[in-house]
């Protein structure tokens, strides 16, 4: 979809500077690759070095570096924003499908919406919902009485077990699972038994699931993800977890039974979260941190140690190893010298 500089910079909300308002804007692209009729944007001041011999028609950018900018430019306070709508709006729109394909399994309970699409091998079983403007991609499986809402897209071969509810506008990719059961174990005289897992999952509007992601379903009350959440793909979250509005989580992040994590939170790639605690609204977790205890303050928490050259890590590793005799020496001599104080004062 095309449109022009002009226009592009009133749906941004940005303000055109040394531009054409008539130039004709295709598609978007970098700094260093972009060409005419393309936009590129300026966010990282890491990629500054190449907007002086940027090629592209316009340049979505920041106030501080608009009188940088040799070509056109939209000025905003966020420009990577500007680029994501900018590239939402240019993107080619795919036409929406509607229907059930002949190889499509549906079960004559369920209930498909005629502007829904069925794709070639699914399975719908008995009680599901789907709604309106719904999409299943080749080789899905939604359960009995899940609900898919209106507008929601699944990538192929993704399960929706039972009894799950998937909000409006749900994005989730290929390969995920939705409300399979929770890790419910429970030891007797050696021996484990499973704990049945009866809660459900509810997805709220506006969620984007990746790839082969996994959500459990509840032990006894629902694993929820409130409007907005992003997830990143292979994540787990397991029963009862918590997940509020408009957080974005990273690859590969774990999060155990019964956490609750707050609203605009951001958890990094690899981190960890140890179950029946609690993360507060507004906080960051860097990647690959083990969170162990609540965090009850919104800020920037982080654990682990960054990579470094192997001699050096082999050094600072032996001398980790001798922590708790040092410590006890410290504390030792820290005994003697006030004692030692004591006697000078006595005397």
């Amino acid at each position: 979809m095309a449109v022009t500089l002009g226009e592009l910079a009133g749906k941004l909300g940005g303000q055109l500077r040394n531009g054409d308002p008539a130039c004709r804007i295709n598609s978007v692209a970098t700094l260093q690759h972009a060409g005419e009729g393309d936009i590129s944007f300026l966010a990282n001041k890491g990629y500054r070095k190449y907007l002086l011999d940027t090629r592209a028609s316009a340049v979505i950018l920041a106030p501080a570096e608009a009188d940088a900018c040799p070509t056109a430019a939209i000025v905003m306070d966020n420009p990577y924003v500007g680029y994501a709508r900018a590239a939402a709006l240019l993107a080619p729109s795919r036409p929406r499908r509607q229907g059930i394909d002949p190889q499509a399994s549906i079960d004559p309970d369920s209930r498909v919406d005629p502007a829904a699409w069925i794709g070639p091998h699914c399975s719908v079983a008995a009680g599901a919902v789907i709604h309106a403007g719904a999409e299943l991609a080749a080789g899905c499986h939604v359960g009995a009485g899940s609900v898919i809402g209106a507008d929601s897209r699944l990538g192929a071969n993704v399960v929706i077990c039972h009894e799950i509810t998937i909000g409006e506008r749900v994005t989730i990719a290929p390969g995920a699972v939705i409300g399979s059961d929770g890790f419910g174990l429970a030891m007797d005289h050696g021996k484990w038994i499973n704990v049945p897992q009866l809660g459900s999952v509810r997805i709220g509007n506006d969620v984007d699931i990746g790839a082969n992601t996994t959500i459990d379903r509840g032990a006894l009350e629902d694993t929820i993800l409130e409007e907005g959440v992003r997830l990143d793909n292979q994540i787990q979250v397991a029963h009862n977890v918590f997940i509020g509005a408009h957080t974005a989580i990273a690859g590969c992040v774990g999060i155990s039974g019964s956490a609750r994590i707050g609203r605009h939170c951001l958890i990094g790639g690899g981190a960890g979260i140890v179950g029946h605690l609690e993360i507060t609204d507004n906080v960051v977790v860097t990647g690959m941190t083990m969170v162990t205890r609540s965090i009850t303050e919104p800020g920037v928490y982080s654990s682990g140690v960054p990579a470094q050259d192997n001699d050096s890590w082999n050094r600072n590793y032996a001398r980790f190893r001798q922590l708790d005799k040092l410590a006890r020496k410290v504390q030792r001599l820290e005994r003697l010298l006030a004692a030692n104080r004591g006697e000078e004062h006595g005397g």
